[in-house]
């Protein structure tokens, strides 16, 4: 339907500006350009295909598997093969994997970040179907640290809040019987 429309805008805007309307495939590849931004395929939301650990994922982008690595936080590692499964990191990755797995997620740009990481992963934010932001709530309920990487980004103050809150309650990684705060710690 929207890409319907989208042929029928740009028909008239080529006809008005005297383009000859005969080359479809020229109107329709723009069609497709349109409606590709507004991301009319899915509403927004991108089905999750793989969790990595608790600050990366694989999600589905219009056809395309892209890797994602979460903007303002860190979980403890679980997959570097340079370095021993920290503390708290396989607590970390499982509840990523609850929350994540087999869902839809929204994904929020930061214009104070850069598009991609080193390692070619696109830099979000994730926003879980009901609106909750998975990378806020993952330093709230102790699963991460809050991190700040280069330069401050769009919800710097409120993750380091989150992280002072469950600091302060012992949350997750924060308490006493886990880590108490040092994820450097590898598990045995």
């Amino acid at each position: 339907m929207k890409k319907n429309i989208a042929i029928g805008i740009i028909s008239v805007v080529l006809l008005i500006f005297g383009v000859s309307s005969s080359d479809l495939d020229f109107i329709n590849d723009l069609a497709n350009l349109f409606t590709d931004s507004v991301d009319s395929k899915n509403d927004g939301f991108y089905d999750v295909v793989k969790v990595v650990d608790g600050d990366t994922l694989s999600v589905n982008i219009d056809g395309k598997v892209e890797k994602l690595r979460l903007i303002g936080i860190d979980t403890p590692e679980t997959v570097d093969p340079r370095k021993p499964v920290q503390c708290f990191g396989r607590e970390a990755s499982d509840k990523a994997k609850e929350l994540l797995s087999g869902k839809k997620v929204r994904l929020e740009v930061d214009s104070t970040q850069d598009e991609r990481d080193r390692y070619d992963r696109l830099l979000r934010y994730v926003i879980l179907e009901d609106g909750t932001s998975f990378n806020k709530k993952m330093i709230q309920e102790g699963y991460a640290h809050e991190y700040t990487y280069k330069v401050p980004y769009k919800y710097q103050a409120e993750f380091k809040f989150a992280e002072e809150t469950a600091r302060e309650n012992k949350r997750g990684l924060w308490a006493s019987d886990t880590c108490n705060g040092d994820t450097t710690q590898s598990v045995e």
